[in-house]
């Protein structure tokens, strides 16, 4: 068999496997709200960050731990995307699949932070990055306009979900 048809067999081979790529959505305000106010009781991590964002991206790995670490409890960890929804397919999307994001991932679709920001969280200034630690049934909700380090934000959440 020649080298093409061995190159033609290996795309058509790749092309049937299923796409175990990350999706990321778009989201308006309202599908965010809903939610942050989910009445479960389950904590959610929710870390608003961007892919331009440095202090952001030093920390992601932080909640991917937190992901894995706490799979089989009532965490959730979503992870907010602040960058344009114009970039959702130039950057967001590979940024995603280059850094092996299995948290789940969407994109905020909102344009204006004055005007929904304070919807979010009424002290939060609009640095990034931003966590919630939310778990509604214990009317719990934590906020941090900061970096975490791994040590931190386990700490953090640890206390809790006491």
């Amino acid at each position: 068999m020649n080298p093409l048809k061995y190159l033609f067999l290996a795309a058509a081979l790749l092309l049937m496997l299923p796409s175990q790529a990350q999706q990321v959505a778009l989201i308006k305000l309202p599908d965010l709200q809903k939610r942050l106010n989910r009445k479960t009781d389950t904590t959610y991590v929710i870390n608003f960050w961007a892919t331009w964002c440095a202090p952001c991206i030093k920390e992601l790995p932080y909640f991917e731990q937190i992901n894995t670490t706490y799979a089989k409890q009532k965490v959730k960890v979503l992870l907010v995307s602040m960058d344009y929804a114009s970039q959702l397919d130039k950057k967001v999307k590979p940024f995603v699949l280059k850094r092996g994001l299995k948290s789940e991932v969407v994109l905020l679709n909102e344009t204006d932070p004055n005007t929904w920001m304070d919807k979010v969280d009424g002290k939060w200034s609009g640095a990034l990055p931003f966590t919630l630690l939310i778990n509604n049934s214990k009317q719990k909700r934590m906020a941090y306009e900061k970096e975490f380090t791994q040590p931190e934000l386990t700490a953090a959440l640890q206390k809790f979900l006491q």
